[in-house]
């Protein structure tokens, strides 16, 4: 890939909006600004955005996707309770069941304009940066699944965008943190020469987690 080493200097990257910085975890949040100020010293230009819909609106509007054509394929077995499926798998699904065929192609049109206005608020920028999810790695036993820790991942699925993941630090008890560079569909050349440029430069690049041992 021509473009891989070419580094960022000239490159317009996005901060993620200062109205969604509160919900994030304070170690994955410091971790998140540590990386902003290294690929700004790196020659990158931050700029601020105004994104047409808050990140948790496009979740719940994922989520409701999710529910409708889940529901579709997989609802005969969600429905059924001799069925083996996870009891918070069939909440999910259950979304879609109530939905109309009405309902949800307005979800989809709903969808397709939500994708030109995000596509206008991000006109001029290379990419959007953001935590990839609001916390570190819970333990299983913590795990809320009311909610996601994913709603910056599930807002660029839902614009048909693409994006990459790398690990930007670790918290205090050995958990890595990672920062998610979002771009345009299609333009995984632009978020690959990002991502290269940032784990070259990024100090912790080889450096594993240190976790407790197991209890034996």
């Amino acid at each position: 890939m021509p473009s891989l080493k070419r580094g960022v200097a000239g490159l317009v990257l996005a901060r993620l909006p200062a109205s969604e910085r509160d919900q994030v975890e304070a170690e994955v949040l410091a971790a998140y600004d540590a990386s902003l100020a290294l690929l700004e010293k790196l020659g990158a230009q931050l700029v601020d955005v105004k994104l047409p819909r808050a990140f948790g609106e496009l979740g719940a509007m994922t989520g409701r996707l999710i529910g409708c054509e889940g529901f579709s394929y997989v609802g005969h077995l969600t429905d059924d309770p001799a069925q083996p499926v996870d009891p918070d798998v069939r909440p999910r699904i259950g979304l879609g069941k109530g939905v109309s065929a009405r309902d949800y192609l307005l979800l989809l049109r709903e969808r397709e304009q939500l994708k030109r206005d995000w596509s206008k608020a991000l006109a001029g920028c290379d990419a959007l940066l953001t935590p990839t999810t609001l916390n570190a790695a819970p333990r299983v036993a913590d795990i809320d699944q009311s909610g996601t820790a994913a709603v910056f991942t599930r807002a660029v699925n839902l614009v048909d965008g693409c994006a990459l993941a790398v690990r930007n630090g670790f918290t205090k008890g050995g958990l890595p943190t990672s920062l998610q560079i979002a771009c345009r569909g299609y333009n995984e050349a632009t978020a690959l020469r990002i991502g290269w440029a940032f784990e070259q430069a990024a100090a912790f690049k080889d450096a594993s987690p240190l976790l407790p041992a197991s209890p034996r």
